[in-house]
């Protein structure tokens, strides 16, 4: 696991060994260490090992994706904000199967560092609407559903949304 500042070295090193290769007249060769320039800046705000794990979750395998999230060992100095915010996030993805205090936890801290999709702060949100809900806080748990259904703009948690405002009627 490199430190974010490395990738962004070697991007650096590769422009200007591509404009090296330019005044080399190995103008095919330039033009490659330019556009090869790319993957260290795609990786510096897209971490590999969480994508790694996206792609786990989407198949359910929840023991694989936090494999992959066990590779990310500093998370301040190897990820962005809004990475620290989606590796905390998928910490309590998974958390949220076994031990819901740890989830709370985890889904606070992913909305403090900041999401980048409304769809993926709305789950956040849904899930420790669901926390407080167990927890018998009937008016946090009605301002985070609310906040959920300003944020699910293509009604995928619509559903789960009207299920949890039923059981807390019950409440």
């Amino acid at each position: 696991m490199f430190h974010k500042n490395i990738k962004l070295i070697l991007a650096g090193l590769l422009v200007v060994a591509g404009i090296w290769q330019f005044t080399e007249s190995n103008i095919g060769n330039g033009i490659f260490l330019i556009l090869l320039t790319a993957i260290p800046i795609f990786l510096y705000f897209k971490n590999e090992f969480i994508l790694l794990a996206f792609l786990k979750l989407r198949k359910q395998d929840f023991a694989g994706a936090n494999k992959w999230l066990s590779y990310i060992k500093n998370p301040e100095g190897a990820l962005v904000r809004k990475q620290q915010g989606y590796l905390n996030y998928l910490q309590g993805i998974m958390l949220s199967q076994t031990n819901i205090n740890q989830a709370e936890k985890h889904f606070k801290k992913a909305i403090e560092l900041g999401l980048s999709m409304d769809m993926d702060l709305a789950v956040a949100k849904l899930n420790l609407a669901g926390v407080a809900m167990s927890r018998r806080r009937k008016l946090e748990a009605t301002n985070l559903l609310n906040e959920a259904k300003k944020l699910d703009k293509q009604g995928m948690l619509k559903e789960q949304i009207t299920m949890m405002k039923e059981q807390m009627k019950k409440i």
